[in-house]
């Protein structure tokens, strides 16, 4: 009589889980990198409808013959038009606000709203924040390369050039 072998032998399922480790090893540094990367396309994407809605919402007042630039806050300013921030992030501008969260790829205010002609905002990419500013002034939405940590200034120079 013959007998069929039906089952794997240890040194064929030692190999196996050797070659797993292998790949796991390999691949595991790619997907926290391919994370990264896709952080910050999304706040590039991010940045680009801010920048784009805030320059958007100064045309509308230039139409009605004001010419400044959307007021810091969350509410209305004295003529009835939306602050920056009103009902969520950037909700004065963007059809729908940003969530304030302060966990990886999103966005937080961190500047608050004392001085009525800037605000700060961090956006995380991965555990690093990015600090951006907005000017009511010039209606300037930007990130500082020269200030802050190595990666916050690493990523502020990705997010915006």
């Amino acid at each position: 009589m013959r007998v069929k072998k039906q089952a794997f032998t240890m040194i064929e399922l030692v190999f196996v889980i050797v070659v797993l480790g292998i790949l796991s090893a390999i691949a595991i540094p790619k997907f926290a990198a391919t994370r990264t990367d896709a952080q910050i396309s999304k706040g590039r994407a991010d940045i680009s409808s801010i920048r784009s809605a805030i320059m958007t919402e100064r045309q509308s007042r230039l139409i009605t013959g004001d010419s400044k630039f959307i007021e810091v806050g969350t509410g209305s300013d004295g003529n009835g038009n939306p602050q920056l921030d009103k009902g969520a992030l950037f909700g004065g501008v963007l059809t729908y606000g940003i969530k304030d969260s302060a966990t990886a790829g999103h966005w937080t205010n961190t500047g608050g709203y004392s001085d009525v002609n800037t605000t700060t905002y961090n956006y995380q990419v991965s555990q690093t924040p990015v600090s951006f500013t907005y000017t009511r002034s010039n209606g300037v939405f930007t990130c500082s390369k020269t200030s802050g940590s190595a990666k916050s200034k690493e990523y502020c120079g990705k997010l915006i050039d």
